[in-house]
């Protein structure tokens, strides 16, 4: 059984859900901030950086322009990550919702990888 704990990150976007979803959602979006080659086929997602070896992910589940929950190849079978779109109900911003799995003494490092992650989408996004 695992130690890691879920932790979630959230951050204020400045553009709409649907141009968002897609930067989430499909490997050309994600090549663009989150890997440096991304392909899929068939629910699994290929992940490569600086030309290494590519880690896998298999798309578990999606809700279109709401949520969208990947899950490792190495991971634990209840772990995952997951990024959501929500809208505030009061200023409709919207705001980008990251959900991770983490040992609690790595949470801190793994939360300041996905903030300069996000970082490089939101220039990617123009936000």
């Amino acid at each position: 059984m695992s130690k890691k704990q879920l932790f979630t990150l959230e951050f204020p976007v400045r553009c709409s859900p649907t141009i968002l979803w897609d930067f989430l959602s499909t490997a050309a979006g994600l090549q663009e901030w989150f890997a440096d080659k991304v392909d899929e086929w068939e629910g699994t997602f290929s992940f490569s950086w600086s030309g290494g070896v590519p880690e896998k992910a298999e798309l578990l589940e999606l809700e279109e322009e709401h949520y969208i929950r990947y899950r490792w190849s190495y991971q634990e079978k209840a772990e995952y990550f997951e990024f959501r779109i929500e809208k505030t109900e009061i200023s409709n911003q919207t705001i980008l919702i990251v959900k991770d799995f983490a040992e609690k003494s790595d949470i801190k490092d793994q939360s300041q990888l996905w903030q300069t992650q996000i970082k490089d989408l939101f220039h990617r996004l123009g936000a």
